[in-house]
């Protein structure tokens, strides 16, 4: 194992390298040379970054994401800049741009809201829509059918965090089955900050394995 940088207590997110040790390294995860993130660890939100771009990346070297429900919050968010922009740049003399000023006023503020919305109420803890499997497995035929929505939650204040990986279902007052696993964040970040991505990686491939053999958890009273 490689020595940690002295200068471990900045408040930065940093890297640092370790040479690949002698001993076999996880199927899927053979690397010449490992990236470890540090991350101040009283940084929740920045800490919560971390392990859901780690379970996206896991998730990804399994099947495909899907990204156009990602592109049309983007067209949202391309639509309200393009007004704040006319609005900043109109080549019309005040207060003859009243009218101008007001309606991309308002465009930008009810885009921005319909963005909010979707945030809360539509994505909720959703970090990644993916598309159907091809080669689905018997165990779970219908992945060759429905998308995968994965889920993550890391309350505030708490060191448990929660992936849930459950079907991406059209009809939304539909109830999907799931599989989740809940970790203790101390199981991938070290007492200095440094971050087990492999280790992460490991348990969220696990986690697709029961999803794909079919192995669903029993449903709970309330479920998103």
């Amino acid at each position: 194992m490689a020595k940690k940088k002295s200068n471990s207590s900045t408040s930065e997110p940093e890297e640092r390298s370790t040479a690949s040790s002698n001993d076999e390294a996880p199927t899927g995860y053979v690397e010449d040379e490992l990236e470890l993130l540090q991350v101040d660890l009283g940084d929740m939100v920045k800490m919560k970054q971390v392990l859901d771009e780690a379970v996206v990346l896991a998730v990804n070297q399994h099947v495909e994401e899907e990204y156009s429900w990602d592109n049309w919050k983007l067209l949202i968010m391309f639509a309200a800049c393009v007004s704040a922009c006319v609005a900043q740049f109109v080549p019309i003399p005040f207060p003859e741009s009243r009218p101008i000023l007001g309606v991309c006023g308002a465009l930008y503020f009810l885009l921005s809201g319909i963005l909010q919305f979707i945030t809360t109420f539509i994505d909720k803890d959703a970090i990644l829509l993916t598309k159907p499997l091809e080669n689905a497995p018997k165990t779970n035929a219908d992945m060759a059918k429905y998308g995968m929505r994965i889920r993550s939650q890391l309350p505030r204040f708490s060191e448990w965090y929660t992936v849930i990986v459950q079907f991406q279902l059209e009809d939304k007052n539909a109830v999907s089955p799931y599989v989740e696993q809940t970790w203790s964040v101390g199981q991938f970040f070290d007492k200095e900050g440094y971050f087990d991505e492999v280790g992460l990686a490991q348990r969220v491939d696990q986690l697709l394995e029961r999803f794909k053999a079919g192995k669903f958890d029993e449903p709970k009273s309330k479920k998103d």
